[in-house]
């Protein structure tokens, strides 16, 4: 998978977030650093397509092809601690409505996920009712086992506690050497030392 800008800029009225950014991602993991409000987040919606571009251009591919900009959100998945979840649903309900669109990574099984989520004892609970710890978790559980060629982390670890925290260690190596991931953070904790890293300071 790459995914290349070319002059990609973003403002929000007269201010510029970032600009003149020019650059090809390859698979590996990048690290979009900077501190809080230097526009990590922004960069991350619009590199996933959540968010135009104010000028420049984006193209994603897949083997060398084309994938159209519409399309790109079938071959990615997002983790944030903003992004909404179906609060109605259970725990198994949940899962059983995003895996109707994605594929499960490594061929798991809905069962398998519940487990490796560590939640089987709120597998019939409401979202409602988890606690934002639960819920983070769920979020990076979605992004981590959906079989998808592009993962968005935004501030993993964003309401874990230390258990929680060694979970997602433990199962971020589920993305592989042939994801292209990106990890929005100013916390060096959030992201491996070989994560290539690119701070948002030096877009602007």
């Amino acid at each position: 998978m790459t995914l290349t800008t070319e002059n990609l800029g973003k403002r929000f009225n007269r201010e510029w977030i970032f600009r003149n950014f020019n650059y090809s991602f390859q698979s590996g993991i990048y690290a979009i650093t900077g501190p809080n409000g230097s526009g990590k987040s922004t960069l991350l919606q619009v590199l996933w397509g959540q968010l135009p571009a104010s000028l420049g251009t984006m193209d994603y591919k897949i083997d060398n092809n084309a994938v159209p900009v519409e399309d790109a959100y079938r071959h990615l998945a997002i983790a944030a601690p903003y992004m909404d979840l179906i609060e109605e649903f259970t725990l198994q309900e949940i899962l059983k409505f995003h895996f109707s669109f994605k594929k499960i990574r490594n061929g798991k099984s809905l069962e398998e996920l519940i487990e490796l989520l560590e939640l089987a004892h709120a597998r019939h609970k409401m979202i409602s009712h988890f606690s934002s710890g639960m819920k983070q978790r769920l979020k990076l559980g979605l992004a981590f086992f959906s079989d998808v060629k592009m993962v968005f982390l935004d501030e993993p670890t964003t309401n874990l506690d230390k258990q929680s925290v060694d979970w997602y260690w433990r199962n971020f190596s589920q993305l592989g050497d042939s994801s292209l991931v990106f990890i929005g953070s100013n916390l060096e904790n959030e992201y491996p030392d070989h994560a290539l890293k690119i701070n948002l300071l030096d877009l602007k």
